[in-house]
């Protein structure tokens, strides 16, 4: 399988976990099962920004931890860092 395919797949489960990890932390952070939905009249403005920045900052992170050991995981592999020549 190649690092592009791999990254495809990683990227697919990373997004899984980012979900689940938002969900659990907004579920602590601000005692509701689910963050506020931006038309949802109910929500204040920053309520519903600060859902969105964290939903954001979250899912980035992951991306970037599971972008991150992918690459690691082919160079230990391969001797070779994806993306060099």
């Amino acid at each position: 399988m190649t690092y592009r395919a791999m990254s495809l797949l990683f990227s697919s489960l990373g997004g899984l976990l980012a979900g689940l990890l938002f969900k659990q932390i907004w579920k602590r952070a601000a005692g509701q099962d689910d963050a506020p939905d931006a038309d949802d009249q109910n929500y204040t403005w920053k309520q519903v920004l600060v859902a969105a920045a964290a939903q954001g900052a979250i899912y980035g992170l992951v991306k970037a931890a599971v972008q991150r050991a992918g690459a690691e995981g082919v160079r230990k592999t391969t001797g070779r860092w994806p993306g060099d020549d």
